[in-house]
């Protein structure tokens, strides 16, 4: 098989889930919390060490491919709400969500209190505690200092019990805001300062997005001119050449 028509098709499968992430990126511009993902690219040698192979194949036979994506973990920008259940936070942290899929994380600080009497998130899940357990708020009004620790009409109610992972650690988008550890990762404790009353946006910049967008969407179209190309001339083959083939 033509090895031009490998690369491109490899080159439109990486770029189309580029443009997947990035459509996802824009689309929650406007999410609290929300945290980029981008896309990291890697080569993939076809037939590596094939001592047939000559250095001239070896780099037709050279495909870059999609590695994954990477979380983006920097700041989004701070605004001020007013409402006391809303909580930001400010530097490198999570808040921990009591989920059917087990404990997940999240900078999404736009919280409520249930019918239960619980603190929960935007999508009703109980937020948790330092302790580990569910968070409950009854009566008000409710203060909640910058080290987490939550009172409700002087009576302290609980802590926040925000974490963070070593640089290293990718976590997983799983949806619905939430982020996912790895199996086996243990969280630390954190230094970040919450703030009350205030609300942490997406830090998706939304210029570099549709420069992104852009970029992406030229490429995979670029990417289905080439396969079409390709096509074309392996049918001319097959319809003009090959019947000579023997004769």
């Amino acid at each position: 098989m033509n090895s031009g028509l490998y690369a491109a098709a490899t080159a439109l499968v990486s770029r189309t889930d580029a443009l997947d992430a990035v459509a996802n990126n824009l689309a929650n511009q406007s999410t609290p919390g929300f945290r980029a993902r981008h896309s990291t690219f890697r080569a993939t040698l076809a037939q590596h060490g094939n001592p047939n192979l000559s250095m001239l194949n070896e780099d037709a036979n050279d495909y870059g491919v999609l590695g994954g994506t990477r979380l983006d973990t920097t700041q989004g920008s701070l605004t001020k709400t007013g409402n006391p259940l809303d909580i930001a936070i400010e530097g490198q942290g999570y808040f921990q969500v009591q989920t059917a899929q087990g404990t997940v994380y999240t900078r999404a600080g736009n919280f409520s209190v249930s019918a239960q009497g619980q603190l929960v998130t935007a999508n009703g899940d109980p937020v948790l505690g330092e302790g580990g357990a569910p968070i409950s708020i009854v009566g008000q009004p409710v203060s909640i200092s910058s080290d987490g620790t939550i009172s409700v009409n002087g009576a302290t109610a609980g802590k926040l019990g925000v974490v963070d992972f070593p640089a290293n650690v990718d976590l997983e988008s799983m949806g619905n805001n939430y982020l996912k550890a790895p199996a086996n990762t243990t969280p630390a404790a954190t230094t970040a300062t919450l703030r009350q009353g205030m609300i942490e946006g997406s830090n998706v910049n939304p210029i570099s997005g549709v420069v992104e967008l852009i970029d992406a969407q030229r490429s995979v179209e670029e990417m289905r001119r080439m396969l079409s190309l390709f096509s074309n001339e392996m049918d001319k083959t097959a319809s003009q050449d090959l019947p000579h083939v023997g004769q």
